[in-house]
């Protein structure tokens, strides 16, 4: 094993792992397979350190909830290609959208009108709240997380002067790998290339009530007052609807106090839904779990099931501030993209895959509550919402992160034919769970038992 930046990579050698041959798994070769070493080794010679980390699968083609190599294997798929595919890989209606719209002539088309970005824009709008009608497309998260902190900071300068451009994120918060972005997401570990942080941009301790013990919301307003800072400072409120390293909400409690303080400051409240939008939670928003409107969405990942597209959804005060030309995106409202990301909203609309989410979602949190009561020593903190879910793991009997224990247990369901990415969290110590919404009700089954044996016997290497 190597150590690679965020913790260990997998080992890219061909593994001999027990024949597996189910109705949602086949595992009928060495994983990974010998002539995908060369490949894998080529890959490191044109790549980056930092691409490596996953499970070293070659993909050849994903369908639904499977994903397959050329050499006959198929894995069930809780990855979602990391929160992506939330209406299924490679969804029949979604691919047909997209090629009708590549004979159409028109696949590129910078911000030029086109009747396809409209269409898309008004299906956004029409599943957004009351009030949030503007819409604004761009190409990835960390596109749309930094034209949020723009328009806040320029609303608070705009209401304030100079001095209202304070914008506060959360420890361990994730907004993106960009400069501001990363600045407002709470992981110290990620900011050390910046070196001159922008000191107006602060993080609070995030109460998910088992890192951070307190959830009242006096932290927030400490952390305000700890850097000698006061409302009228803060230009905005970036927030993760839950936490991508849990899934970690805050109390409903908090987040309404949080709005009411900036209504009370003129400070605008973001709402980052880049991967807990478009259904994932057994809501369409997740944020819709607080009972409380932002002036500002980001998403991405789920608008579309598979293209690079994402959209600011805003109050039309905050969305209007720049002028004609002075605030673009050289892909913004791409046609092929814009095409997938309506068929895809239509799908998730007219099949429901959010109430999917919400009725298999209470098994999912029911099979992993079984397995921390199973491992209370060393699965710490669970937590579920809809179909997304993770087990934080420990050290045996402390509460420290235990990364090496996650890692093996992503590593015994993938030679089992259960794909999930590599752990996550400030320390990469959860295993996250994140199945296509499309996913029914014995494949979810089927996997949960993979999973039960997978930290089972992980849990007795540790022992042993």
């Amino acid at each position: 094993m190597i150590l690679a930046i965020m913790g260990k990579e997998f080992s890219t050698l061909p593994q001999t792992v027990p024949h597996v041959e189910t109705k949602h798994r086949r595992i009928c070769t060495p994983v990974p397979h010998p002539e995908s070493t060369p490949l894998l080794d080529r890959m490191r010679e044109v790549e980056p350190l930092s691409m490596r980390g996953m499970p070293p699968i070659i993909w050849e083609k994903a369908e639904d909830i499977y994903v397959f190599d050329k050499h006959g294997n198929k894995w069930l798929d809780w990855s979602s290609g990391v929160l992506v595919t939330n209406a299924g890989h490679a969804a029949p209606e979604i691919c047909k959208a997209m090629i009708d719209q590549i004979n159409s002539g028109l696949i590129h088309n910078y911000v030029f009108p086109s009747e396809e970005r409209l269409e898309t824009e008004e299906i956004i709008a029409s599943v957004s709240p009351e009030g949030l009608k503007k819409v604004f497309l761009l190409s990835s998260g960390s596109e749309a997380t930094e034209c949020a902190i723009k328009l806040s900071r320029a609303h608070g300068i705009k209401v304030g002067g100079t001095s209202k451009i304070g914008i506060i994120g959360f420890d361990r918060g994730y907004h993106g790998r960009t400069l501001a972005s990363q600045q407002a997401g709470g992981m110290a570990g990620q900011k050390s290339w910046i070196v001159n942080l922008d000191q107006a941009i602060i993080n609070a301790p995030f109460p998910d009530g088992y890192w951070e013990g307190d959830s009242s919301f006096d932290g927030f307003l400490k952390a305000i007052e700890n850097r000698r800072m006061k409302p009228e400072n803060i230009a905005g409120v970036i927030m993760e609807s839950y936490q991508g390293v849990g899934p970690d909400f805050a109390p409903v409690e908090y987040i309404q106090k949080l709005r009411q303080w900036c209504n009370e400051h003129q400070v605008v409240l973001t709402f980052d839904e880049v991967q807990s939008g478009f259904g994932r939670t057994g809501k369409f928003w997740a944020f819709e779990h607080y009972g409380v409107t932002p002036d500002l969405i980001c998403c991405g990942k789920g608008i579309s099931s598979g293209m690079p597209l994402s959209a600011v959804i805003g109050r039309q005060h905050i969305m209007d501030q720049f002028p004609p030309g002075s605030m673009t995106s050289t892909h913004t409202g791409n046609p092929v993209c814009c095409a997938a990301a309506t068929a895809n909203i239509k799908k998730l609309l007219a099949e429901d895959l959010t109430g999917n989410a919400a009725k298999l979602g209470i098994i999912l949190h029911e099979r992993c509550k079984a397995i921390q009561k199973r491992h209370p020593h060393v699965i710490g903190h669970v937590t579920c919402a809809g179909l997304v879910a993770g087990l934080q793991t420990l050290m045996p009997n402390k509460k420290e992160p235990n990364h090496d224990l996650a890692h093996r247990i992503i590593e015994l369901c993938y030679q089992r034919g259960l794909l999930l990415f590599a752990p996550v969290g400030a320390w990469g110590q959860t295993v996250k769970i994140c199945p296509p919404l499309t996913v029914t009700e014995d494949a979810l089954l089927e996997a949960c038992d993979v999973l039960d044996t997978a930290v089972d016997d992980a849990v007795a290497e540790l022992k042993a």
